[in-house]
């Protein structure tokens, strides 16, 4: 990736990105601009986290139907409320690699569902998901309609919640990620390819989790309203939808709600169907 840097031109692979100074306050840069300047500023700084998903801690967390099944003989019956958190950082490793303009990244999610409120079982963390990920990113540039694509991702995704038997789910991916924006509007276009294991604990994870996974973002000032679709295309049919809202109320804090349908909020809860809806902050938003 080449890379060169002064106090207000920003050049990455070719793409110009100009600061909102340097152009006297006419015009600014994208989101997607904003963020890969942001980034490579992090990069440079040994005392900063650049993040990668999005941040969050949602204190109030509803279920409307808790997932009890997993835990059957268990000294664990789950309540409807709980806190739902998400740490996500990157970390790049090489340049220019393939053809110089690659950029590849190792990259870090991690998902906790904390029953914090359920003192009858001593408040246990319920489920924690663990996604390490290593990532190949290209800059790019063309059209699919009126969108214009920024960036292309290859990935090695693994996923898991690191238990033994009976709760242990896992499954390993090769993905891509299409990135492309319009007007304050981004889109994301993740399929996957599902790597073949042997001693699956989860075999039928695809038929509720599906092959793809669809974002869209809309910013509006500082508001910004999201969705991700994801669907196994079949005529049995499932999948979720996430609704996703968050309100700038400082530089580093979003006011954040989200709402959650369908199937695998959690690779524990992959077969399971449940709705949820949470509030609380996000420290680290996609755009």
């Amino acid at each position: 990736m080449s890379i060169s840097f002064s106090n207000r031109l920003l050049v990455i692979s070719g793409l110009t990105l100009l600061s909102f100074a340097a152009l006297g306050g006419e015009a600014e840069p994208s989101a997607i601009d904003q963020r890969i300047a942001l980034e490579w500023e992090t990069y440079d700084n040994p005392f900063a986290i650049t993040p990668h998903r999005p941040t969050y801690i949602l204190p109030l967390t509803y279920n409307d139907s808790p997932n009890n099944t997993p835990y059957a003989g268990l000294p664990l019956e789950v309540e409807n409320s709980e806190i739902k958190m998400q740490f996500s950082f990157k970390v790049p490793l090489l340049e220019k690699v393939l053809f110089g303009q690659g950029l590849l990244s190792f990259g870090y999610t991690q998902l906790s569902l904390w029953q914090a409120y359920n003192s009858g079982y001593s408040s246990p963390f319920r489920e924690t998901n663990y996604e390490p990920e290593m990532l190949l990113t290209f800059p790019s540039e063309y059209r699919f309609g009126k969108f214009r694509g920024r960036l292309i991702t290859l990935g090695l995704n693994h996923q898991s919640n690191g238990r033994a038997e009976p709760l242990s789910r896992s499954w390993n991916r090769v993905m891509l990620d299409f990135v492309l924006e319009r007007d304050g509007s981004y889109l994301s276009f993740k399929p996957w390819w599902r790597i073949p294991e042997s001693g699956d604990d989860n075999p039928d994870i695809e038929e509720y989790l599906g092959n793809f996974e669809l974002r869209g973002l809309r910013k509006f000032s500082d508001h910004t309203v999201g969705v991700m679709v994801r669907n196994n295309l079949r005529s049995d049919n499932k999948g979720a939808v996430q609704l996703d809202y968050t309100y700038r109320l400082n530089r580093r804090l979003w006011g954040y709600v989200q709402l959650f349908n369908g199937h695998g909020e959690s690779l524990i809860d992959y077969n399971h169907y449940n709705r949820s809806i949470g509030i609380g902050v996000m420290l680290a938003n996609w755009l």
